[in-house]
């Protein structure tokens, strides 16, 4: 049955440039966009269709469901642990390992719902998963993951991740965390064959996606690559995110992370990596020419004290960029909207006012998300895009003054509510600012006990 969210006002992209649409009408039906154009146009077009649904509109704002292309959903597990509170990167995860060790597939499932219920609320539609960890003995899988994103009704890339190298063989992971390269490369194989789905609207897709190029052999990380290749899934991993991965990369194999990952086969418009926030002149040519991903990802970066990533520049020079909110406890939350704002904040702190415009901001956190991804009908609100939508309340006091200036202008740069009704494949997953699917604070309550037993 088709449906109609009527006299509204959309706010999309059109030949990459944000535009403003006022008294729009979106027409869906099933997880594709049919129709958008002027509301009295769309009203002609329906007039002898039958049984259209009407979602009235005129106090709305609809935007693209945005595109989240890095997190490690099971994190809300240890977000906001006082030990790491105050730690960079490394320090960070030999402290959190001693945590992560004891997760199994009820701990990650309900950790991954209620990161996924985060995003949900902050209109986002789509998440990329980097789950890595497979600790010795549990039953901890990827389908701790997916059951999560089918249970809330989320689009996801489940990224199978992987470790192959613990303490005893100089990584940061203790030795009861990482896996035999074997396993890993036979359940990367199960993972694709039973889960993946290469339709243009599919609402699941598996990545393989090592840890980092310093937490599996060089032979793994090329065979992932070539493996990857051959059933054509993207590739993803973390890179150049600290100075000190820098040096212990120099150290290991003689070469910073971008050019050993470039020697090993992982760069192309099939990779997207995580954080890239110290690059050279030349790391940031190969990746812009070699069409490579980044997810950037503000919030965390600055939480971890990583640095700021030369995100405009990317821009300029053509390459592609998305937004990640990253794991709940390098970010502590999962607002895509408001990881946007940070986006922009944080390059005008070093570039200044001009740095970066409310509409690249935009662009990332949409279109630049769906390109990273690789995934061509995500990210607009536009004919044949997924039907992927965000509703937002025009008359709250967050956006009151703002939405009279620029609507744009004010989901951008204004401390946004959540939005009122989420639709992701046609579907309301989000309605009256409450999940559909699940009950909220029953999953916080589950969550909150669950991490007091065995997570502190």
């Amino acid at each position: 049955m088709p449906t109609c969210i009527h006299n509204t006002t959309v706010i999309t992209c059109r030949d990459d440039a944000p535009v403003v649409l006022d008294d729009h009408s979106i027409v869906f039906d099933g997880p594709a966009i049919t129709h958008v154009g002027p509301s009295s146009e769309i009203e002609t077009a329906l007039r002898n269709v039958p049984n259209v649904e009407r979602i009235d509109g005129r106090n709305h704002l609809v935007m693209p469901g945005m595109v989240n292309t890095h997190h490690h959903l099971y994190q809300t597990l240890t977000r906001g642990l006082a030990c790491v509170q105050d730690a960079e990167l490394f320090d960070w995860l030999t402290a959190l390992y001693t945590r992560w060790r004891h997760i199994d597939h009820h701990a990650v499932k309900l950790a991954a719902q209620v990161s996924i219920a985060e995003l949900l609320l902050s209109g986002c539609t789509t998440t990329s998963d980097h789950f890595y960890i497979f600790p010795q003995g549990t039953d901890a899988r990827i389908e701790s993951v997916l059951e999560a994103a089918d249970a809330l009704g989320m689009r996801i890339h489940a990224c199978r991740g992987s470790m192959s190298v613990g303490e005893s063989g100089g990584g940061l992971p203790p030795d009861d965390c990482v896996q035999e390269e074997g396993d890993i490369l036979r359940d990367c194989e199960r993972a694709i064959d039973t889960w993946h789905d290469a339709d243009p609207l599919a609402m699941r897709r598996i990545d393989l996606a090592p840890c980092s190029p310093f937490s599996i052999s060089p032979e793994l990380l090329r065979e992932t690559a070539t493996f990857a290749r051959e059933r054509g899934v993207l590739l993803h991993t973390h890179a150049a995110e600290t100075k000190d991965e820098e040096v212990y990369c120099l150290e290991k194999f003689g070469m910073r992370p971008i050019p050993y990952l470039q020697a090993c086969g992982w760069l192309g418009s099939d990779v997207y990596l995580a954080h890239c926030v110290h690059l050279d002149d030349a790391d940031l040519a190969a990746l812009v020419e070699t069409q490579t991903g980044v997810a950037h990802c503000p919030c965390s970066n600055m939480r971890l004290g990583s640095g700021t990533p030369r995100v405009v520049e990317m821009l300029r020079r053509g390459g592609k960029v998305g937004l990640g909110v990253d794991g709940s406890s390098s970010n502590d939350g999962g607002n895509m909207l408001g990881e946007a704002r940070q986006a922009l904040l944080l390059q005008r702190v070093e570039g200044g006012a001009s740095a970066m415009a409310v509409a690249d901001a935009f662009r990332i956190a949409t279109v630049g998300g769906a390109r990273v991804l690789n995934r061509d009908r995500l990210g607009k609100v536009a004919t044949g895009f997924a039907a992927d939508l965000v509703m937002y309340a025009r008359d709250t006091i967050e956006l009151a003054g703002a939405i009279a200036q620029d609507p744009l202008g004010a989901l951008m740069l204004c401390n946004v509510g959540r939005p009122d009704r989420v639709i992701v494949n046609g579907r309301t997953v989000v309605q009256n600012a409450r999940l559909v699917n699940v009950d909220e604070r029953k999953l916080a309550a589950d969550l909150n006990q669950l991490v007091a037993e065995r997570f502190r």
